[in-house]
């Protein structure tokens, strides 16, 4: 049979759509055998990023341009809106993802619910009820991106290192205003009103999973020392004891988790441990008198004035309604001093049912990160959950819209299973047309 020689497949032996060079088929061949994976939108940073914003909180030191705490408030409330609606807008149809870590945080809107009716702590109880109905929602529906992978990480490093940057260009335009008396020289936000505390905290955060990053070949050295050096300096310059040994706790659990299946975290581990020693012999009481901050035993020893309020709070009559369910969501204050512990708090507040929630959703965390084999995501789940774990004794917020509860979603995330992969159709074989003399039978 005589080839024709207007046929516009190749010229080889095989079918047109093989999936060989040079068929007209082969792009759509290669792009079904091996579909690119699909990645979170833009949006979904944006949005992360609004909810950060809206957890910096209102109150602080005196920024160098007086901002009135209403125009705060509505910055931060317009935030978690926003980041509502854009969380909504990119997944409208709703798909989430199956979590024990965001199912329990929405039953602790239960006794939240239960003992704000009462009304005990007035309308805002109610306002902080909607907020955090509000966050946890935008969590669901961020939740349909946890891939198990550092999406959520990169998204946390980046959006506290441009908070930090605002801290240190605070402090180059007024060292004054940046580090007051009123906080001992410790360093504060002075173009946003953050406290040494809030800003300890973040440094210690981004610096803790920069190095495991690192560590991990999931970054290189300078984009590291570009993050975790100014972020060193700024931690040292807010004298917060807290974020600086849940930093050294929640790296030295990391890392151990690391030290059987990675080379680097065993040199950076035997590293760590010598230059700490020589510290400690060469800069003793150097160290000693930044981990003092001029505070006499006594003071030290009462947790700077802690234990008077966790005391008093303990030692308060409590109905059989509120020691279930607390006396609503409010300031985290009791008596007019800041609680300063997040179980306290939250049995203040939601009773002993909300610790019992809190209490479930760090060990469910806990125990899946512990039955997860070694990886980078392991570790960095495990950093931020022990870093968690340790700032609850002298920092509140586990039980409402906080950074503490990102950093638990961020760990969540992380340990999440990677979505199964939908097989790719099969490319469709074009049917050949069997010419109109062959299907009439011939009788010789």
């Amino acid at each position: 049979m005589r080839r024709d020689l207007t046929h516009d497949g190749p010229t080889h032996d095989g079918l047109p759509g093989d999936g060989l060079p040079g068929g007209p088929d082969t792009e759509h061949t290669r792009s079904a055998a091996a579909p690119p994976p699909p990645g979170a939108p833009r949006i979904v940073g944006i949005a992360w990023g609004l909810l950060i914003l809206n957890t910096l909180g209102s109150a602080g030191a005196q920024t160098i341009v007086p901002l009135p705490r209403s125009l705060i408030q509505m910055v931060t409330m317009g935030s978690l809106v926003a980041a509502f609606a854009l969380a909504l807008a990119v997944n409208l149809r709703l798909r989430v993802r199956a979590s024990a870590f965001l199912f329990l945080l929405t039953l602790l809107l239960v006794p939240s619910v239960i003992s704000s009716g009462h009304l005990e702590s007035g309308f805002g109880a109610l306002f902080r009820c909607t907020r955090l109905a509000l966050f946890v929602g935008t969590l669901w529906l961020l939740s349909r991106w946890w891939d198990g992978d550092h999406t959520f990480v990169r998204h946390h490093i980046r959006m506290y290192f441009a908070v930090l940057a605002s801290v240190a260009a605070g402090l180059l335009v007024s060292p004054g205003a940046a580090m007051p008396e009123l906080y001992g020289g410790r360093l504060v936000g002075a173009l946003w009103p953050l406290t040494p505390p809030q800003i300890g905290q973040y440094a210690a955060v981004i610096i803790g999973l920069t190095v495991l990053l690192l560590l991990g070949r999931r970054t290189d050295r300078g984009n590291a020392a570009l993050v975790i050096v100014p972020a060193l300096v700024l931690l040292a310059l807010t004298h917060t004891r807290t974020a600086t040994l849940g930093l050294l706790i929640g790296l030295v659990l990391a890392i151990g988790s690391l030290v059987l299946t990675s080379a680097a975290a065993r040199r950076f581990f035997a590293w760590s441990v010598l230059l700490s020693v020589v510290a400690a012999v060469g800069f003793n009481s150097a160290l000693q008198a930044w981990f003092l901050r001029g505070q006499s035993q006594e003071n030290f020893s009462n947790l700077t004035g802690r234990a008077k309020v966790w005391n008093a709070l303990l030692a308060a009559p409590r109905t059989a309604s509120e020691q279930m369910f607390g006396a609503g969501l409010g300031d985290k204050s009791f008596g007019g001093l800041p609680i300063d512990n997040s179980w306290l708090a939250v049995y203040n507040e939601q009773g002993l049912t909300g610790v019992a929630l809190v209490g479930a959703i760090v060990i469910v965390l806990g125990g899946v990160a512990l039955l997860r084999p070694p990886s980078i995501q392991r570790a960095c789940a495990l950093f931020l959950i022990s870093y968690c774990a340790i700032a609850s004794y002298t920092e509140a917020g586990l039980g409402d819209a906080s950074p503490y509860l990102l950093h638990l979603t961020v760990a969540a995330s992380l340990l999440a299973s990677p979505a199964a992969a939908t097989p790719p159709p099969a490319p469709e074989v074009p049917r050949r047309r069997t010419p109109q003399w062959a299907r009439k039978s011939e009788v010789i």
